[in-house]
């Protein structure tokens, strides 16, 4: 097996050509079972000795001389018709691995016959002109076969003895398919374990290459890129898989469609901690006002008292200085009194010691005179001032008051209410803001507001009022489009504020209405029309476009055109694509929703059939594009038409097409069919015939007698055009760039005629039907390459 790997190597390395193969002899004991051997059939015959000698001993049976005949006749020429595949078919049969082939089975023999090289235990067979296998040639083979039993080997022999008589017959064949062969082969792969199961060996440099190969599909269970023969025969055979670009392209629309959900998660965070910092900010607001009322209400406490304590002080002290003024006075009296008293008593004692009694008498009666006169004296005997002070109760009233609004905070302030910040609103609701600008305490705030309407006095209008504790509130439950005046209060536990001033805020619009019937595409562009849908103007729209790929539905805006002043826009496109159109109102508020999308296809030219154009003996059937004429009565007859409806020519207008460019429809009508088909200005003659103006182009059809007669109409005039195969499918080609129309028979592929004329206005398509009949009309589809191509 060592010499093989060599060979093998030499043989990726070099090819040379080479005129035949040979089996060489080899005395190595050859291992049971089916072995298979990569060859080239351009190698030189030395190179190409790469089997190992036979054992001495030979399979039971098999002499000198048959295995030399054998080993001459596979030289030999293969002569053409050899059919390579069916004798492979024989050996597999004759190996016992036809047995529950299946797939795996078909796959293997098919591997067999590229191969093209067999070799069994007995005896080894080289089929010559086939290029050489991979180690990768044969994919999920029936690991349920065993190598072929030493019990055959006579019948082996045999039956290859006969194959190889047949073989050399067609060598010349076999080597014209050996090149292709060699191709097919590295097309095919096979795990390294399902080649053990039938003897084969694996070259190192396909594994290689097998390991490298890159991955063409995806598989949707494993959810993983595999190869696409990996689907055929490997793990993954029964998985659903698609293409690398369609997974990548699912794969993108998930990640943007996560994206976006994880952007919508980040702007409801974003908004939570908004939220969140104005709380905190409000937190440290509130304390600081907090702080600063309890500080100032203490201070004032403090001060009241230190007031009151110097009054108190001021009051005793003063009572203090009467009581010992009285006291004093009353001390100085007594002692004048007892000073008095002390010099009549001295008075009396040297009276009583006088000896003369004139003289005696005479102090006496002055004596007694002074005595009655100072014993009629009152003597003030009791306290003039106790010495005890009085019990000074403070009334402190006061100062329970302003203990008590240590507590309690006065009324606030108003509020200034904001003006409505831009995309605030919805179609029913609305974001209103407010602010404090003073260091009032507030415990919750009441919301006003009412509907402002032309139609009834403000003053009737119902109040409605709103609690809430932030300084923003979104109101609910409102008219779309309609302004609403709102105006707020602050309240605590001293009362409610005074109202602040009115705001007037105005909801978002309603989502407006496409008019369907009325837009109009080609391959470059679309023509959207739509219905404001709101009673009060709007100041803008926006059109919103998403691309529609894979016949998924467009939920990614592609692009998108603002500030739109009226209800209609000409939107540039890409040709041969599939878009969804929706269209947003917008005001001072935000946005509208979107409106219901169209769908449009530039695929070709589009347009609706104006009804309103329409004579009153034309109908539209239900499809929009079928245009009949059941009887004919007088075209001008006093029948109930519309301003702008065709009165003589039984005819009608299809919307314009207000785009440069080409522009093809095509219009189906019967053989005996009278009828007009062209186009014609928006100003063209409603009491005239198509063609017979200068406004007007047309193709008219008549059935006369001994012909259909075909007439190119403008102004009145035709040219002088026969055309012999009257069409049943008719083409129009509109070129606004080159100034021509031109009309085509379908049928046949034929030009019939073009008219050259410059068109100073966009035109309507037309047709009419000048006998009863109908007429189908076919836009929206490309043109013929015929057609395109003149």
């Amino acid at each position: 097996m060592e010499s093989e790997a060599n060979d093998t190597e030499d043989f990726d390395q070099d090819l040379k050509p080479s005129a035949s193969m040979i089996l060489p002899e080899s005395n190595d004991p050859e291992p049971g079972g089916l072995m298979f051997y990569h060859m080239d059939l351009y190698e030189t015959r030395e190179r190409l000795n790469i089997f190992p000698e036979e054992p001495s001993g030979r399979p039971l049976g098999e002499t000198e001389e048959e295995s030399a005949r054998i080993g001459e006749e596979f030289q030999r020429p293969v002569e053409m018709g050899y059919d390579v595949e069916k004798e492979v078919e024989e050996l597999a049969k004759l190996y016992g691995l036809d047995e529950d082939k299946g797939i795996e089975g078909d796959l293997l023999v098919g591997s067999i016959v590229k191969a093209g090289i067999i070799r069994t235990k007995e005896t080894p067979v080289k089929m010559e002109g086939v290029a050489a296998v991979s180690s990768d040639s044969v994919h999920n083979a029936p690991k349920s076969h065993s190598p072929i039993k030493g019990s055959q080997p006579k019948k082996q022999s045999m039956e290859e003895q006969r194959l190889l008589e047949k073989g050399s017959q067609v060598e010349n064949q076999h080597l014209q398919q050996a090149g292709r062969a060699h191709e097919e082969l590295n097309s095919y792969a096979c795990p390294r374990e399902d080649l053990k199961t039938y003897g084969l060996q694996n070259e190192p440099a396909r594994e290689l290459n097998s390991k490298e190969e890159a991955a063409d599909i995806y598989c949707s269970t494993c959810k993983t890129p595999i190869r696409a023969f990996d689907k055929l025969f490997g793990s993954h055979k029964d998985h659903e898989v698609t293409e690398l670009t369609n997974a990548a392209d699912i794969a993108k629309e998930e990640v943007h469609k996560n994206m976006c959900k994880l952007e919508e998660q980040i702007a409801q965070m974003e908004n939570v901690a908004s939220h969140l910092e104005e709380i905190f900010i409000t937190v440290e607001e509130n304390f600081g006002r907090q702080e600063q009322n309890f500080e100032m209400r203490c201070n004032d406490v403090m001060q009241t008292l230190a007031q009151r304590y110097e009054e108190k002080l001021q009051d005793l002290g003063e009572e203090k200085k009467l009581k010992l003024e009285a006291l004093y006075g009353q001390l100085v009296s007594c002692g004048k009194d007892l000073d008095t008293c002390k010099d009549l008593m001295e008075t009396i004692q040297e009276l009583c010691m006088e000896n003369k009694k004139v003289d005696f008498i005479k102090d006496a009666v002055t004596l007694v005179d002074r005595l009655e006169k100072f014993l009629k004296k009152d003597l003030d005997l009791e306290l003039s001032a106790l010495p005890d002070f009085e019990d000074r109760a403070i009334d402190f009233s006061d100062m329970e008051q302003l203990m008590d609004s240590i507590n309690t905070v006065p009324a606030p302030s108003a509020p200034v209410i904001n003006p409505q910040a831009p995309n605030s609103a919805t179609g029913t609701s609305v974001r209103v803001c407010w602010g404090l600008f003073s260091d009032d305490s507030i415990e919750c705030y009441q919301l006003y507001y009412k509907q402002v309407s032309d139609d009834t006095p403000s003053e009737e209008q119902a109040e409605l009022v709103i609690k809430v504790k932030e300084t923003y509130h979104t109101v609910t439950h409102l008219v779309p489009n309609t302004q609403y005046e709102f105006w707020v209060s602050a309240l605590n536990a001293s009362g409610i504020s005074p109202a602040s001033e009115r705001a007037v805020y105005v909801t978002a619009p309603s989502p407006p209405i496409i008019k369907s019937q009325e837009n109009r595409s080609c391959e470059n562009a679309a023509l959207i029309c739509w219905e404001s849908g709101n009673i009060n103007p709007v100041e803008s729209y926006t059109v919103e476009l998403s691309k529609v790929t894979n016949g998924e539905n467009g939920d990614v805006i592609t692009e998108s055109i603002v500030g739109i002043p009226n209800c209609e826009a000409l939107i540039q496109l890409q040709p041969r694509h599939s878009y969804l159109i929706s269209v947003r109102a917008v005001n001072m508020g935000g946005s509208s929703e979107r409106s219901e999308p169209v769908s449009v296809h530039t695929t070709g030219t589009y347009f609706y059939l104006n009804e309103d154009s329409a004579h009153p003996l034309l109908s539209v059937l239900e499809d929009g594009f079928t245009i009949a004429c059941s009887e004919i009565e007088n075209p001008e007859c006093d029948l109930a038409s519309r301003d702008n409806s065709f009165t003589r020519c039984i005819a009608i207008l299809g919307s314009m097409i207000p785009f440069q460019g080409k522009h093809y429809w095509e219009v189906e009508v019967e053989e005996d069919t009278e009828y007009r088909v062209g186009v014609a200005y928006e100003n063209t003659h409603r009491h005239g015939y198509l063609g017979a103006n200068n406004s007007s182009w047309c193709l008219r059809h008549i059935v006369t007698p001994s012909r259909h007669k075909y007439e190119f109409l403008h102004s009145g005039t035709t040219p002088d055009i026969r055309i012999t195969v009257p069409p049943k499918r008719i083409g129009i080609l509109l070129d606004y760039d080159n100034c021509k129309l031109s009309f085509f028979n379908l049928d046949i592929a034929q030009h019939f005629y073009t008219f050259n004329s410059h068109f100073q206005h966009y035109v309507h398509p037309c047709f009419a039907l000048e006998r009863p009949g109908f007429m189908r009309i076919h836009n929206g589809i490309a043109a013929p390459t015929f057609i395109a191509l003149s």
